[in-house]
C-alpha cells in the first residue's frame, strides 16, 4: 500500500473523530461519589436570575449568587442521595399528578403551561424532573426531621404558663431573614469567617441594600431565593430567638447578628399586627364538602368536571348537598352527608380554610383545589365559643412543633453537610 494512501486511511477515522468530539463538562463540586457540572451551575444560577427578576428583586453580584446556588446543589444532592439509599421514591403517576396541579395553580392548561415555560427559556422535561427532586427534598425532610419532632406534656405546660404571663394581645410579625450557616464541628476561624460574612450583609442592609437581594447574596437558608420572607409567623410559632428580638423592634428595622446552634442570623422587620386575644372565644364553623380525588381512572380535569356538574345541580336544580355528598364524596364524611364537626381556625389545610371563612351561611363554594383532591363546600353555620383546655393544648402542641421544626430541619442539614464529602474546584477554571 502506497504510504499517502496508508495516511490518508489512518487520517480520515482521526478527522471523522475530531468532528464529533463534543467539549467535555467541567467539574465543580464532587459530593461523595457523584459531580456537579459548571452546566447544573450555569441552570441553577440562570433559574435563579429568572425568579429573581420575576419577583423584581436586583441581581446580586453573580460570583456571590453562583457561590449560593452551588452550595444549595450540594445540599441538595446530598438530600437526593439519602432519599434513593432509603428508598423514598416519586413514581410517574404521582409526578404527573403533581404537574397537573402546578399548572392548575397557575390557572393554565398544562399544555399552556408548557408553552409558557418554553417562551421562558425552560425546558420542559428538564422542569419535570426538577419538580420530582423538589418532591423528593420534601419527602426527605418530612420523614428524617418531622417525624421525628417530639413535644412533651411538660413543653405544652411550660408554654401555656408562659401565654399566661405576657400581655393579652398576641402579636404577628411580618418578616425576612438571613442565615449564614456554621459547621457543626467549625475551627474557630471558619466560625469567624461566617460571622464576618454574616457582619457583612448585615451592615448592608443596615446600609439602607435590599433585603431580598442580601439574602439571595448571603443567607443558606431554603428561602433564600424567596429574599428570606417568612411571611407573617404569630410570636408563639417563632423560635424564641427571633421572637425575644422581635419584640423590642420597629417596623423596617433590622435585627442585630443573632447566633445559634445552626449559624448566625438576622431579622428584618416589615410589619407587626395585633392577633386574637388570649382567651377570648374563638371562631367556629360547622360545614360540610363533597371531595372528588383524583386517582388512576378519574383525571384532574375529569374530578372538577364532576364537581361543575354537581354544583349546578345543586344550586340551579335544587338537589340536596347531603345526598350528593352521599353518593358522590369520596370522603369518609360522605355517610352523614359531607358533614365535618365544628371547625377552629387552622383545623383544616390553608386552601380550605380560605375557602370557607369566604362563604357566606348556606353559600356553595366553587371547585377548591387542596392536597387531598377537589371540594365543593358550603357553610351552614357559624358561632364564637370558649376554647377547650384540649383545643388549647392541641393549639399549644402544633405552635411548638412550628416553632421547633425550621431548627430542626437547618440542624439537620448542617449535621448532614459535614458528614458527606464534598470537594470544591469551581475556582480550578
Amino acid at each position: 500500500m502506497k504510504a499517502w494512501l496508508f495516511s490518508f486511511l489512518v487520517l480520515v477515522p482521526l478527522v471523522a473523530a475530531a468532528q464529533s468530539v463534543v467539549p467535555v463538562d467541567r467539574i465543580v463540586a464532587v459530593v461523595n461519589k457523584e459531580v456537579i457540572t459548571a452546566t447544573e451551575l450555569a441552570d441553577a444560577v440562570g433559574a435563579a436570575e429568572r425568579q429573581l427578576r420575576r419577583q423584581k428583586t436586583p441581581l446580586p453580584e453573580r460570583a456571590l449568587l453562583e457561590r449560593q446556588m452551588l452550595e444549595r446543589l450540594i445540599l441538595d444532592k446530598a438530600q437526593l442521595q439519602l432519599a434513593r439509599d432509603k428508598g423514598i421514591r416519586v413514581d410517574e403517576l404521582q409526578l404527573d399528578r403533581a404537574v397537573q396541579r402546578v399548572a392548575q395553580n397557575n390557572n393554565m392548561s398544562l399544555a399552556d403551561f408548557r408553552r409558557a415555560l418554553e417562551r421562558d427559556g425552560v425546558a420542559f422535561q428538564a422542569w419535570r424532573e426538577e419538580l420530582r427532586e423538589q418532591i423528593l427534598l420534601a419527602r426527605v425532610r418530612e420523614r428524617e426531621v418531622e417525624e421525628r419532632l417530639q413535644v412533651s406534656d411538660t413543653e405544652i405546660d411550660l408554654f401555656l404558663a408562659q401565654l399566661k404571663t405576657k400581655p393579652d394581645t398576641r402579636v404577628e410579625y411580618q418578616l425576612s431573614h438571613i442565615l449564614v450557616r456554621v459547621p457543626e464541628q467549625a475551627s474557630p476561624e471558619r466560625i469567624e469567617a461566617a460571622r464576618a460574612r454574616a457582619q457583612k450583609a448585615l451592615e448592608a442592609a443596615r446600609g439602607g441594600a435590599d433585603f431580598a437581594t442580601l439574602a439571595a447574596s448571603y443567607s443558606d437558608a431554603p428561602d433564600a431565593l424567596q429574599g428570606g420572607a417568612l411571611g407573617w409567623r404569630s410570636h408563639d410559632r417563632l423560635p424564641e430567638l427571633f421572637s425575644s428580638a422581635l419584640a423590642g423592634m420597629a417596623p423596617d428595622s433590622v435585627s442585630e447578628l443573632m447566633r445559634s446552634p445552626a449559624g448566625f442570623h438576622i431579622v428584618k422587620l416589615h410589619e407587626r399586627r395585633g392577633a386574637a386575644v388570649d382567651g377570648a372565644p374563638v371562631a367556629q364553623t360547622r360545614l360540610r364538602h363533597i371531595l372528588i380525588r383524583a386517582s388512576d381512572s378519574v383525571s384532574e380535569s375529569e374530578a372538577l368536571r364532576r364537581l361543575n356538574d354537581l354544583r349546578e345541580r345543586i344550586i340551579k336544580s335544587g338537589a340536596d348537598f347531603a345526598e350528593m355528598a352521599r353518593v358522590h364524596s369520596n370522603d369518609a364524611t360522605a355517610a352523614r352527608g359531607g358533614e365535618l364537626d365544628w371547625v377552629y381556625p387552622g383545623d383544616t389545610v390553608p386552601d380550605f380554610e380560605r375557602a370557607y371563612q369566604e362563604l357566606k351561611v348556606g353559600e356553595v363554594s366553587q371547585p377548591v383545589r387542596t392536597p387531598f383532591g377537589y371540594h365543593l363546600i358550603q357553610v351552614l353555620e357559624r358561632r364564637s365559643a370558649d376554647m377547650s383546655p384540649e383545643r388549647r393544648r392541641l393549639q399549644a402542641r402544633q405552635a411548638l412543633r412550628e416553632r421547633k421544626a425550621d431548627e430542626a430541619y437547618q440542624d439537620w442539614l448542617r449535621q448532614l453537610r459535614d458528614q458527606i464529602y464534598v470537594e470544591l474546584r469551581l475556582e480550578e477554571r
